[in-house]
């Protein structure tokens, strides 16, 4: 029986991941200083929790330039970064996918943010502030490799029937 080769093209149909990236703060209350007041995480995961490790090769995150080192590489789920400071800036996201699944990188920007709005009453080091933003990566036109190797994948969003 001959198999069809793995980087054939599956034409009309398109797998989609649901993701969310983002930050968590927290205020460091007591603990703070001026140039340390929030710890703080980005990152990028599935919507449903699911392990992103099976598209995602590596995530860069591109911090202020004030920070050593950066640009900081995660090549292994959690896809997430923890640090601490005192500003608010913008982060860039950058996903690099596995060769099978595709060629491109996808470029997210995401603004951390430190601060509760006004009306949310004053800061306290028991309520973070939490800010993401919901996503979904598609694939159009996936290889049969790509196809069969997510099709069962609980994060994934593959048409049935094919």
């Amino acid at each position: 029986m001959l198999l069809p080769p793995p980087d054939k093209k599956l034409k009309d149909v398109e797998i989609s991941f649901p993701i969310v990236y983002g930050t968590i703060s927290f205020w460091l209350g007591k603990k703070a200083s001026e140039y340390n007041s929030h710890k703080w995480t980005v990152y990028v995961r599935s919507a449903t929790n699911e392990d992103l490790s099976v598209i995602v090769k590596r995530v860069v995150f591109q911090l202020h330039p004030s920070f050593t080192n950066p640009t900081r590489v995660v090549e292994q789920p959690p896809f997430e970064l923890s640090e601490s400071g005192w500003g608010e800036f913008e982060i860039a996201i950058t996903l690099y996918f596995h060769s099978d699944v595709c060629e491109k990188r996808l470029d997210l920007f995401h603004q951390l943010k430190l601060y509760p709005e006004e009306d949310t009453g004053p800061q306290s080091t028991k309520k973070p502030v939490v800010v993401e933003t919901y996503d979904e990566i598609v694939f159009p036109d996936p290889t049969e490799a790509f196809f069969h190797r997510v099709q069962n994948h609980p994060a994934a969003t593959v048409p049935s029937g094919k």
